[in-house]
């Protein structure tokens, strides 16, 4: 089995509090995700725990979407939601640095996730979640820098 978390960090030059505004509009995560095309709140619940959006994800081999709650919404220090109630988590933490902000991306497929792999797939999960987890280390150093420069270029 592969390695079933991973995270990268990157120094954006604007304050936490910005950087925050921007990273938990998740309407705009189709800018900077080379996966995921569109996310929209459902029944405006907006970036608060409990909150529930969905995201449109598209790759050369299919199109799917999933439904996402967030379960950290701190102003200025972390958002976070699980995909699939409580399949995959994925999430921001933002770390002051003088004027700057160190914004690190996680993802972490979780146990409940890793067995409605094995349900939904059967002899085929382990490659699928080997598939879920390229696309997840491949991806977030890709969307970090498409938030730096969006963030750096307000």
């Amino acid at each position: 089995m592969t390695e079933l978390q991973f995270s990268d960090s990157v120094v954006v030059h604007v304050d936490p509090a910005r950087l925050y505004a921007l990273i938990s509009d998740v309407t705009r995560m189709g800018e900077w995700s080379p996966q995921c095309r569109a996310c929209w709140w459902d029944d405006g619940d907006g970036p608060t725990v409990g909150g529930w959006f969905t995201g449109r994800n598209e790759t050369a081999e299919r199109t799917w979407e999933t439904r996402s709650q967030v379960v950290a919404a701190t102003p200025d220090r972390e958002f976070a939601w699980e995909v699939n109630n409580g399949w995959v988590r994925w999430g921001f933490t933002l770390t002051p640095e003088g004027p700057n902000t160190r914004l690190t991306e996680s993802w972490t497929f979780l146990p409940k996730g890793i067995a409605g792999f094995h349900d939904r797939y059967g002899a085929d999960a382990e490659n699928q979640i080997a598939i879920r987890t390229l696309a997840a280390t491949d991806g977030i150093p890709a969307t970090l820098a498409a938030i730096k420069r969006s963030a750096e270029a307000q």
